[in-house]
């Protein structure tokens, strides 16, 4: 079942400051003609991969997705919010925070953050 995104304010304006990074470290490993991809490239593939496998399928096993209880459903008083990984077992790894809605077949992506 494939799902449309939906983005809030904050995650896509989170989503295109990653991109822009990992397109200016790109360019810049292109000009010195350095193989090894940078940290910044290598966060946005994964992000974008995340992304990709939710709106597949929220259920994928390697986005370990849960409930999260910390924050407010945007469309539905009580509905359920669910934290996705981005990365595991990585310092500050990055999550993927979600809900259902507003209509079916749609996802809203609600923030993408470093895990405190």
């Amino acid at each position: 079942m494939k799902f449309e995104a939906i983005w809030t304010e904050e995650a896509a304006a989170t989503y295109a400051r990653l991109k822009a990074a990992a397109e200016a470290a790109l360019a810049s490993r292109r000009k010195s003609k350095r193989r090894k991809s940078t940290k910044a490239e290598g966060l946005f593939k994964q992000v974008h991969k995340c992304i990709t496998h939710l709106l597949a399928n929220p259920h994928h096993p390697g986005l370990s997705t849960h409930q999260y209880h910390s924050l407010e459903h945007p469309y539905e008083k009580g509905a359920k919010v669910f934290e996705a990984y981005v990365q595991n077992r990585t310092p500050g790894a990055y999550r993927l925070f979600w809900c259902y809605g507003p209509d079916k077949k749609q996802i809203t992506i609600l923030a993408i953050t470093p895990h405190p």
